[in-house]
């Protein structure tokens, strides 16, 4: 309800939640079904975002009670095709030699959706629970032991908690703790492909710099992209070239028309998330905004959604935003911080070259990606399960990683 005063529209909430990505949105629905007052800032959600879309099945189970079976159009993804091209330069020439695996997926695995109609889905799920989106910005934010007061494109706002779901760029990180350093950022950048699709993800492993190139079919087009480190030398303009050349190499989006875009991803070494900035007595921080992103798949969706379902569950319980800390620090963190120790072998071009004729020779190899893209098979027991397929090199390097 708007109240008249000191010239300002005013509110007053239980909950302000800054950002209507799926960590807001979802947020946003769980609290508003406990009965809490909740106000959802976002002047564009929901939109498309540079990322591949994929949602594990694993995400689609915590809203799948939210969630119309229809509610939006998604992509059942068959195969996960991977890749590595090394390339070896003479005075005259430069040719590659390359190797290849596919890995086929069960239905459970994974769907790729436009994340406009994905993260729709949400802020509707949301509305419906009680929530009230505003279609505005925050342009400000203080916090002191009675609550939060928002400066926002539609008047000033009060609330006992405010939750900072804002993203790579968080306002609400900003005014709690320090934003992102450039080492603890990805950029994600490469095109929108429309009047394309298949499907069949297809993920380039690239050494120089570390990271890959992807392809996501979602329903109506292919996002086409490449991920790397902020800080590894290589601008957005550069890496955005080098995914046309290889667009056009492969010829992955023949007469598509090709619509480009950049965006940032945290992407946190091992030592950053024992700090890592979660929650205080009238402030959250969830999903991106958090760091809560897989270091080396960039896979945040997941985490995203589940930070939310931790955040609301202890609000609902009456606890203060700090009682989230723990169950967050023990179920995502600690498997974010195992991934970031990893992530320098798993991109070492040895470990490619090994790890994709073992996907190539194995059965039992495959079988442990696929429930690894499916967010099934988490890092701590990774190397043990591989070990177990007997190839002993690959989880050797793995270990050694």
């Amino acid at each position: 309800m708007y109240h008249e005063g000191l010239g300002s529209r005013f509110m007053r909430e239980d909950v302000a939640i800054v950002g209507a990505g799926p960590a807001g949105a979802w947020a946003a629905c769980r609290l508003a079904r406990s009965g809490a007052r909740v106000a959802l800032f976002d002047p564009s959600h929901p939109r498309e975002k540079a990322c591949g879309g994929g949602v594990t099945g694993r995400a689609l189970a915590l809203v799948g009670d939210a969630l119309a079976p229809d509610a939006f159009p998604r992509t059942i993804v068959r195969a996960a095709r991977f890749t590595s091209v090394e390339r070896r330069h003479t005075s005259t020439m430069a040719d590659a030699d390359g190797e290849s695996a596919t890995v086929a997926l069960d239905d459970d695995a994974l769907v790729v959706a436009s994340r406009a109609a994905f993260d729709a889905a949400l802020v509707d799920a949301a509305v419906r629970a009680g929530a009230r989106l505003i279609r505005a910005r925050v342009t400000d934010l203080t916090i002191d032991a009675q609550g939060a007061t928002l400066l926002t494109t539609a008047g000033r706002v009060t609330a006992a908690i405010v939750v900072g779901a804002d993203g790579a760029n968080s306002l609400v990180r900003r005014r709690v703790a320090l934003p992102f350093r450039r080492d603890e950022l990805s950029i994600a950048t490469g095109f929108y492909a429309h009047g394309a699709t298949s499907r069949e993800i297809v993920v380039e492993l690239t050494g120089d710099p570390p990271g890959y190139i992807w392809s996501f079919p979602r329903p109506d087009h292919l996002a086409i992209g490449i991920c790397a480190q902020a800080d590894a030398g290589v601008g957005a303009a550069a890496l955005r070239a080098r995914t046309r050349a290889w667009i056009d190499r492969t010829g992955i989006a023949r007469s598509a028309r090709l619509a480009p875009y950049s965006w940032p991803i945290p992407s946190l070494p091992a030592s950053a998330y024992d700090a890592l900035p979660l929650a205080g007595e009238r402030w959250a921080l969830v999903g991106d905004a958090a760091g809560l992103v897989d270091p080396i798949t960039r896979e945040g969706i997941f985490f995203a959604l589940r930070s939310a379902d931790a955040l609301a569950a202890t609000l609902a319980n009456g606890g203060r935003p700090t009682a989230c800390i723990e169950p967050i620090r023990d179920e995502l963190t600690s498997e974010l911080a195992r991934a970031a120790r990893l992530k320098a072998g798993f991109l070492r071009p040895a470990f490619v070259r090994l790890l994709l004729r073992a996907l190539d020779q194995s059965a039992a190899v495959r079988s442990v990606m696929t429930d690894l893209i499916a967010g099934r098979q988490n890092y701590a027991t990774l190397k043990w399960r591989l070990i177990k397929t007997l190839e002993v090199r690959l989880a050797w390097r793995a270990l050694g990683a």
